[in-house]
């Protein structure tokens, strides 16, 4: 009675179509074996309703609180629900190795799905995150019953997510290893710890070497965080089993994709749009002013994912193709005077425009002139830090006025002159950054802000680099050309705004701090500062590289 009256309240509040059915009978814990004979426990939603096709959440996160409001709001809408702790978490057998056994335990579960006497032989997948990278492990082979795709803040592969720019995501990595192993202690233990601002995972993000860090934020050894700290080089054979990207042209499932500008994965999620594009498909993409875990990307998500289920696993409307007319695209443009725009495509039609580094910090699209190079020094053992952006925790995530980073001296910037028009910046973003450094191992960060008219920098997008010698050797002066791939993003600057580039050496816990002596990841216990210089004459020409659109796209209602 409780969950029907709490499922009856959300979906008011969330403006969710009206429920076909309000009676739904629950069964839990149902003990399903899979191939090698491990106990998943399963949990099913059915809506007293016929002919109703199924909906699949396979996660690692447990089955109560928000996913059983969830799965009774899905189930509520006419269909049936089977939602499954992957193995070694939530009361299911076996030992959770991150990617390791979820296609073989997707398609047990599968096959146990067609052998139940309300299965009418259509289903979708549904789930955010570590629920979206199940998805993609069993859908090219679930077979032409998957009929629809719902993958939320998620990627076919974590591999360049975990190593973005070959550094180590310290704070993602680890903040999610500790969330994990925090489902194993009583709640109460675990709201004290939460209450205290999780001491123990704010000391072991500072910690090294970083082999003991997941002891020292959660009491235990996490074997995945080791392994992924060993198995971090671009040649790991370790990860070939475990990303499921080169199968991506194998799926023939319609696919809605849900994300945010600051989302963790958002880059490889784009990635895998502009891979199911290349093979014909047409997926859906909506990306929002949302952060990973955020509120509202959970309910963009759920009215989203409802809708893509609803016309794509009714048998009136499955196969159906879309309105060649409609819009596959639609994204959240920030900034002053920006809103939602539907796009045709992604990328859209844009402009490239390099803003260049001038001397005096000073940034404009005008070509390099001659000018000595600006230097900083940087110092692992107090490592330039972080500041909202892409992070697993919504929270601490998003756009940050940067002043306070800003004021640091191992922290460069360049401000354009207060712009004359608004510019848009919409699709993907680069830096091109050339330097000189007194070391060989070293992180290059670059970071675009907004100046608004109260000099407030707030960060719209970012990226970084690792630099080792055998990646990046310099030339004959000691010059290296850095390319950084940014996050991806949709930003309107307005008139009066400045656009600004912030160029340093880390941004620490988000990434791992270069240690500046090329020892291994894991086992870097020494710390060596160093000096930089960046440099920005018509030779290096050092620049952001921007998309700006002009009528490629229009607004459209929220």
């Amino acid at each position: 009675m409780l969950d029907r009256l709490a499922a009856g309240l959300a979906a008011a509040a969330l403006r969710l179509p009206p429920a076909r059915t309000r009676r739904v009978t629950v069964t839990r814990d149902i003990a399903l074996r899979v191939r090698d004979g491990v106990i998943l426990r399963t949990d099913h939603y059915a809506p007293d309703l016929p002919a109703a096709p199924t909906v699949l959440i396979r996660t690692p996160y447990g089955r109560a609180g928000p996913m059983r409001l969830l799965c009774r709001l899905a189930a509520e809408q006419g269909f049936h629900v089977v939602i499954q702790s992957c193995r070694g978490t939530g009361g299911s057998g076996g030992e959770f190795e991150p990617f390791v056994h979820e296609r073989d335990d997707g398609l047990d579960t599968l096959d146990w799905l067609r052998r139940q006497p309300w299965w009418i032989g259509a289903f979708g997948m549904f789930g955010a995150s570590y629920q979206g990278f199940v998805q993609w492990a069993l859908a090219a082979d679930a077979g032409p019953q998957l009929r629809a795709m719902v993958a939320v803040a998620t990627a076919s592969t974590t591999r360049d997510s975990t190593y973005a720019g070959e550094s180590f995501a310290l704070d993602t990595v680890l903040t999610w290893a500790e969330l994990l192993q925090a489902q194993t202690v009583p709640w109460l233990a675990r709201q004290w710890e939460l209450k205290r601002g999780q001491p123990k995972l704010t000391a072991a993000l500072s910690h090294l070497p970083l082999i003991e860090a997941d002891r020292v934020a959660t009491g235990v050894t996490v074997p995945f965080f080791q392994e992924w700290l060993r198995h971090h080089t671009p040649q790991a054979d370790y990860w070939r089993s475990r990303v499921f990207d080169d199968r991506l042209h194998l799926v023939s499932s319609p696919v809605a994709m849900v994300s945010g500008w600051h989302d963790i994965f958002l880059p490889a999620q784009l990635r895998d749009y502009t891979a199911l594009r290349a093979t014909g498909a047409r997926p859906r993409l909506v990306v929002g002013p949302w952060t990973h875990g955020s509120p509202g990307l959970f309910i963009a998500a759920l009215r989203e994912g409802l809708s893509w289920l609803g016309t794509h696993l009714s048998d009136d409307r499955a196969g159906e193709v879309a309105d060649p007319t409609d819009a596959p695209v639609r994204v959240h443009v920030g900034g002053a005077g920006g809103g939602w725009r539907d796009l045709p495509d992604w990328p859209p039609p844009a402009d490239v425009v390099r803003w260049h580094l001038h001397p005096g910090a000073t940034l404009s699209p005008s070509d390099p002139v001659p000018s000595p190079p600006d230097g900083f020094w940087y110092d692992p053992a107090d490592p330039t830090p972080s500041l909202g952006g892409p992070l697993l925790v919504a929270q601490r995530a998003g756009p940050f006025d940067n002043r306070p980073v800003e004021a640091r001296p191992d922290v460069l910037t360049w401000t354009s002159e207060p712009l004359a028009a608004g510019i848009e910046v919409v699709g993907p973003v680069r830096a091109e950054i050339h330097l000189r450094s007194e070391l060989t191992h070293l992180d290059v960060f670059v970071r675009l802000c907004d100046v608004d008219g109260r000099g407030r920098s707030w960060n719209i997008c970012d990226g970084l680099v690792r630099l080792d010698p055998q990646r990046f050797p310099a030339d004959d002066t000691g010059a290296v050309v850095v390319p950084v791939e940014m996050w991806p993003t949709a930003h309107r600057f307005a008139p009066g705004h400045r656009l600004r580039l912030q160029v340093s050496g880390g941004a620490h816990p988000r990434y791992a701090r270069n240690p500046g002596t090329g020892e291994p990841l894991g086992a870097a216990v020494t710390l060596r500062g160093g000096f930089r210089e960046i440099l920005h004459d018509p030779d290096h020409p050092s620049a952001v590289v921007l998309p700006v659109v002009h009528s490629a796209s229009q607004p459209s209602p929220s």
